[in-house]
């Protein structure tokens, strides 16, 4: 899935009930994480839920490439995790420091429709994965 495809989708909900319980829905696509990455290096600082991202970095091309995984304890927070990797996850680290994820999810329409302890904890997982991307870069050179 692309982060077009959850466009699309979004489009062709009118409710935001129903574009909830799409996100919940997502949030269900991502893949397990294991107790080992249950850990408090993974735990992301700063959301009011649980949230635990770990990263792998392919060093096999040219640029490094950065695939995530990621778990929330809460169902609607699993799916904005889930359409946060859809954008940033399998990218190099200067493509993920060059998108703005929150702009994207401002297009969506999240802006309007998240708490603001919700908001801040997107923030938090955004900056968690862009400093992993400057980290990553920074190892690079």
């Amino acid at each position: 899935m692309t982060i077009d495809d959850i466009r699309d989708n979004f489009e062709l909900l009118d409710e935001w009930d129903d574009r909830y319980r799409y996100v919940i829905e997502l949030g269900r696509t991502l893949a397990p994480m294991s107790e080992a990455e249950h850990s408090a290096q993974n735990k992301v600082s700063g959301c009011a839920s649980q949230v635990w991202l770990s990263r792998e970095i392919d060093r096999g091309g040219g640029e490094p490439v950065l695939n995530f995984k990621g778990d929330s304890d809460a169902h609607i927070v699993r799916g904005l995790i889930a359409i946060l990797l859809t954008i940033q996850s399998g990218k190099t680290a200067q493509q993920i420091l060059d998108t703005d994820p929150i702009a994207i999810f401002d297009e969506l329409g999240f802006r309007e429709h998240l708490t603001p302890q919700r908001s801040n904890g997107l923030r938090s997982m955004v900056e968690r994965i862009r400093n992993d991307a400057r980290e990553t870069l920074a190892q690079a050179n």
